[in-house]
């Protein structure tokens, strides 16, 4: 006879194991990894399962990281220990074939099915129909979610009662900062965890997918999680949203960041310039959104588009000199591809659909920091050492993903 208090598959915790386990990351506070917790999976699942089952299972504090952001600021990861991301895939598995179908279909992120780059080929399609955007940007939204609100939205799609009892003691769970101090967690849901993407999402779908559907109905917008871009036939209409949107948010505890989020003028040959002060490009899933010439050498031509952005570029290149290829002498060319390789094919996977020409130089980059390792390897000048990298280019022109791509010399 089952004397648990709650009715949980044994099989439900292996399925968000395999999803735990193909994620990968890191070690929380309790410095366990995803080798260590396999070494006793079925030991480890069972006690994981059998407190769960009775609700006596707590949560451990969330290790906090700093991650660099682009524009010089940083951004606390929260990272939960490997047992409790189980634990929380598992709630996720069950509660996601019932929440996304619901979604709001210009809702991008994180979910199944879905993809960046349907978010950009929308965006793209639509800055074609409308000649202004509002570029938003929510201040820390990830750290900003009410608890009540977001229980509220959750309790719209369950009453099962230990999944509502997880997410509340993950919502109130401990963080420990960088510097080993601990705090209670009064709003927001870490973002690093499991199930936050799929709460963020669940949050800004009443907080403001669906009203835009009732307010703004003949507008249209894209969502990836906490990234939006809305768009507006007039710079009027822009500047009344972006008001409103204010305000909206304002009602449900989250605050724009008023110095990031703009007005945009999708600006192309068809539309005359708005003013000499308009901004004419923004940034949108690392994309950089901007007026672009077309057709080269026929007339001056342009159109709104978007490429690999400036950012995104220059965060690339700062990974390849961190790897200080021209320091590993003890390497050889096959070394350094699988070293090269596991960074640029992803990259260069992504930003090649929309304007890959924009990649060239980019990647052009990595021969030069080659040239260099040569010149060190084997103590030859620069003209010697770019003949060199010329004839492997030719005897093996897969080897690197950037000669695949098709930048030889």
């Amino acid at each position: 006879m089952n004397h648990k208090a709650y009715q949980i598959p044994k099989r439900l915790l292996l399925e968000a194991w395999e999803s735990v386990r193909v994620a990968a990351g890191g070690a929380g506070v309790d410095g366990v990894t995803i080798a260590m917790y396999e070494a006793k999976l079925y030991s480890n699942l069972y006690k994981l399962w059998n407190r769960m089952s009775s609700g006596s299972y707590f949560p451990k504090p969330v290790k906090q990281v700093g991650i660099p952001k682009a524009d010089g600021g940083t951004r606390l990861l929260g990272i939960p220990t490997v047992e409790d991301r189980i634990a929380q895939a598992a709630v996720r598995l069950q509660l996601e074939p019932a929440i996304d179908p619901k979604f709001h279909r210009d809702s991008y992120g994180c979910r199944p099915g879905r993809s960046a780059h349907q978010a950009v080929t929308s965006c793209r399609q639509r800055c074609w129909e409308m000649a202004w955007v509002v570029d938003l940007d929510i201040k820390k939204y990830f750290d900003s979610i009410p608890h009540e609100l977001l229980l509220k939205a959750v309790e719209k799609h369950t009453t099962t009662k230990w999944e509502l009892l997880y997410i509340k003691r993950w919502l109130r769970c401990e963080v420990m900062t960088p510097e080993g101090a601990r705090y209670s967690a009064i709003c927001g849901t870490p973002q690093g965890g499991v199930i936050s993407p799929l709460l963020a999402n669940l949050f800004l779908h009443y907080g403001f997918d669906l009203w835009m559907q009732r307010t703004y109905p003949e507008l249209r917008f894209e969502r990836y999680v906490d990234d939006i871009i809305i768009h507006c036939p007039s710079e009027s209409k822009a500047t009344l949203l972006m008001q409103a949107v204010t305000e909206r948010f304002a009602t449900i505890g989250l605050e724009l960041n008023l110095d990031k989020s703009k007005l945009v003028h999708c600006q192309d040959t068809r539309r005359a310039k708005a003013c000499d002060y308009s901004t004419v490009s923004f940034t949108f899933l690392g994309f950089d959104f901007k007026p672009r010439r077309a057709l080269p050498g026929k007339g001056r031509y342009c159109v709104f588009a978007p490429a690999a952005g400036k950012r995104a570029k220059k965060k690339f290149m700062d990974t390849m000199r961190g790897l200080k290829i021209p320091k590993r002498v003890h390497a050889d060319f096959k070394g350094l591809a699988r070293l090269v390789n596991q960074y640029a094919r992803g990259w260069i996977n992504y930003f090649q659909v929309f304007n890959r020409s924009e990649l060239r130089y980019t990647l052009f980059r990595l021969n030069s920091i080659l040239i260099q390792w040569l010149c060190k390897k084997y103590s030859v000048p620069i003209r010697k050492a770019q003949r060199m990298l010329a004839k492997q280019v030719k005897q093996k022109p897969a080897l690197f993903a950037h000669w695949a791509f098709g930048v030889k010399q």
